[in-house]
């Protein structure tokens, strides 16, 4: 799935919920769940940390749609590799 296309899906399914809920609120969650995360990345199942890698990703998305942000736009610094030094892999020191 393509950032873009999880944005719409975001907003159209969370989008008038996730404004109500607020961005303050919105953060709290994607910490929460960046901690889960971390828990599933120690001592879960692959399953697991798939689960919890989508929700930081949905969290990030509602997030991004509450401000503004175009996810693409924000992530395309990265399409050439590292955005400080132009190398893939990186060879900042």
């Amino acid at each position: 799935m393509e950032l873009a296309h999880l944005q719409r899906v975001i907003e159209d399914t969370y989008g008038e919920r996730d404004r109500a809920r607020g961005v303050p609120s919105t953060v709290a969650w994607l910490a929460e769940e960046v901690g889960e995360l971390a828990q599933a990345v120690r001592k879960g199942t692959h399953e697991q940390r798939e689960h919890e890698f989508g929700d930081v990703v949905a969290w990030v998305a509602s997030l991004a749609n509450q401000m503004g942000v175009d996810l693409d736009a924000a992530v395309a610094r990265y399409a050439q590799g590292c955005p400080r030094c132009g190398c893939a892999p990186c060879a900042c020191p």
